[in-house]
């Protein structure tokens, strides 16, 4: 799909999916204003074209028993293409890792982990992350208390004028 053919319906859409990822397609017809058909038609071009990257379900960390959030800078040595991908890789095979960014400034990842407390946050630093070879400091800072996390993204600069 064309980028030029999204409009505010695709955007909709969109925002919609995004805090109700279960609703029934003929509910986000009525919705967005059209035909259960087009407003399928219209989701499935926009999976198509990588706008939806799928759908999950949002889990209570701490009813899951996982009360401790931290976010650790790591800072690496041989910066280079191959080096990233290796730390990448290393990165997302940690289960305790829920995202992870490449940064500049200080750092050079930026790492949100959560477990279920300071012990098991302890084994994943020592028994994980410094194990990365090219990780040559780690920092922790610990999230006290969320305030939002996986808000929907912002949609009103979309789509871009021609």
């Amino acid at each position: 799909m064309p980028q030029q053919l999204f409009d505010k319906t695709d955007r909709a859409i969109l925002a919609t999916l995004q805090s109700e990822g279960r609703i029934p397609n003929v509910e986000l017809a009525e919705r967005v204003g059209l035909s259960p058909s087009a407003c399928l038609r219209r989701t499935k071009a926009l999976e198509a074209a990588g706008l939806i990257g799928g759908y999950r379900a949002e889990l209570d960390r701490l009813a899951l028993g996982l009360g401790l959030t931290v976010f650790v800078s790591l800072r690496v040595t041989q910066h280079s293409r191959d080096t990233s991908r290796m730390i990448e890789q290393a990165l997302t095979a940690i289960p305790a890792v829920v995202a992870c960014y490449v940064v500049s400034g200080e750092a050079d990842f930026l790492v949100e982990v959560v477990v279920p407390d300071l012990t098991a946050y302890e084994a994943v630093l020592l028994d994980e992350l410094l194990l990365i070879g090219p990780v040559t400091d780690a920092r922790s800072m610990f999230a006290i208390r969320t305030v939002s996390a996986r808000a929907p993204l912002p949609l009103e600069h979309w789509p871009p004028r021609a």
